[in-house]
């Protein structure tokens, strides 16, 4: 697309960050409401954090 810059590096970046959460990284849940929870508390995890709500 003209006049789009390719922005691959804060996906890698994100991705690298839920690779922190053990349980996103391996799923260990064998229902998918509790996966979704998980993947929903770790983004909100990353959220808070790089908006510098948490410590």
């Amino acid at each position: 697309i003209p006049g789009y810059r390719a922005r691959r590096w804060v996906v890698e970046r994100t991705h690298s960050w839920m690779n922190r959460f053990r349980r996103l990284l391996i799923r260990w849940e064998k229902k998918v409401e509790n996966y979704l929870a998980m993947l929903h508390f770790a983004c909100s995890w990353i959220t808070f954090r790089a908006a510098g709500l948490f410590g």
